[in-house]
């Protein structure tokens, strides 16, 4: 079991504005205890000063403090939605409004989370910078431009430890779920990354697509998604790292089992889904995950970046598979309630280097906004 509740403040003027936000999360009945994710008791999730011209067809505002981050749809930059404990980053930003495009450009350390009262601090183990850029096209599409760069001393992956230094390049287009109609909306990202991992290069590189198509005028108001990604595994014999690196993605970045399980890196993923929507705020999901590795020379990592089942000279493909349900229910503006359900199959890969077993996972949230 799982609560999370929220609360923020906002002094704003003409040319500025202050912005505050505390969160506590608690988590009961977890084996081995809570993680860092898990549980906090008392923190700041936001806390920024910003100032900046006022608003028009062309601005710019600049931010200092500590912030939450979330691009385009969360595979690369989130708050972490998912865990019961979100993320944040500390450090400076710059936003701004030129004719149709929106750019921000930052530069920031993540937060290292802890359980107390106000004891989160920036990491001073990795630095964060970029440019995000975004506009609209015709057809209510959206058009996102981006180049990443992180900096970690201590980065881990199948070929060993050393420091990472990698820059992304990145475009998405996509067009918003339909609200008033029958209609198709997509999702639409492709990457590449390259830098240095101690003295090797890295070349690295990632396709996601989500398709779906909703039917809001019906009852439910059914939404069927097709999903299929694929990233870049590595091949630890070379001189060029080739896993990709998700930076800091979303927790429910394949819905159920937000934190457990293999997560985007060296994988290729179908991952099929329903979603459905009852009256009084509430709503219904299943979905199907199937996954393979790109890279038979890499191993299995979870949705934050780390790995967590070496290759071991396998040669199997097949990761294994999930089926899942989620019900949510908005009791009111305030409260919320989630309870999740999954079971993630073994499949050969998983079998062949042990332990192979199969992973019941459930989940009950509930939340309160202020």
């Amino acid at each position: 079991m799982k609560d999370t509740c929220s609360c923020s403040t906002s002094i704003n003027g003409e040319h500025f504005r202050s912005f505050v936000e505390l969160k506590s999360g608690l988590s009961s009945f977890r084996i081995g205890g809570p993680r860092p994710i898990d549980e906090k008791k008392l923190d700041f999730q936001a806390a920024f000063f910003e100032v900046g011209s006022s608003e028009g067809s062309n601005w710019i505002n600049f931010r200092v403090g500590r912030q939450e981050m979330h691009y385009g749809s969360g595979r690369l930059i989130d708050c972490r939605e998912g865990p019961n404990v979100r993320l944040s980053f500390d450090g400076f930003m710059v936003k701004s409004k030129i004719n149709s495009w929106k750019v921000d450009g930052f530069a920031l350390r993540p937060d290292v989370d802890n359980f107390g009262f106000f004891d989160n601090v920036p990491d001073h183990t990795v630095g964060f910078w970029g440019v995000y850029a975004t506009r609209p096209a015709p057809q209510k599409v959206s058009v996102d431009v981006y180049y990443l760069g992180l900096d970690r001393k201590q980065a881990t992956f199948e070929r060993g430890t050393a420091q990472e230094v990698r820059h992304s390049l990145g475009a998405r287009i996509s067009r918003p779920i339909a609200k008033d109609k029958p209609g198709w909306d997509f999702n639409y990202e492709g990457l590449w990354q390259f830098g240095t991992f101690g003295s090797d290069n890295i070349r690295a590189w990632s396709i996601a697509s989500e398709t779906s198509y909703g039917f809001p005028t019906v009852r439910l108001k059914p939404r069927f998604i097709a999903r299929a990604d694929i990233s870049s595994g590595d091949n630890p014999n070379s001189k060029t790292l080739g896993t990709f690196n998700p930076l800091f993605p979303k927790g429910e970045y394949f819905g159920v089992l937000t934190t457990t399980g293999p997560g985007p890196v060296n994988f290729i993923d179908v991952h099929p889904g329903v979603d459905t929507a009852f009256p009084h705020g509430v709503s219904w999901s299943v979905d199907w995950i199937f996954q393979w590795r790109e890279n038979l020379e890499d191993g299995v990592y979870a949705v934050p970046g780390f790995l967590i089942r070496a290759a071991d000279d396998s040669r199997a493909r097949y990761v294994g598979h999930r089926p899942g349900t989620e019900v949510n229910w908005e009791a009111s503006r305030h409260l919320w309630f989630k309870a999740q359900y999954g079971i993630f199959y073994a499949g050969s890969f998983l079998k062949e280097t042990q332990p192979g077993r199969n992973l019941n996972y459930w989940a009950l949230w509930t939340g309160y906004r202020f």
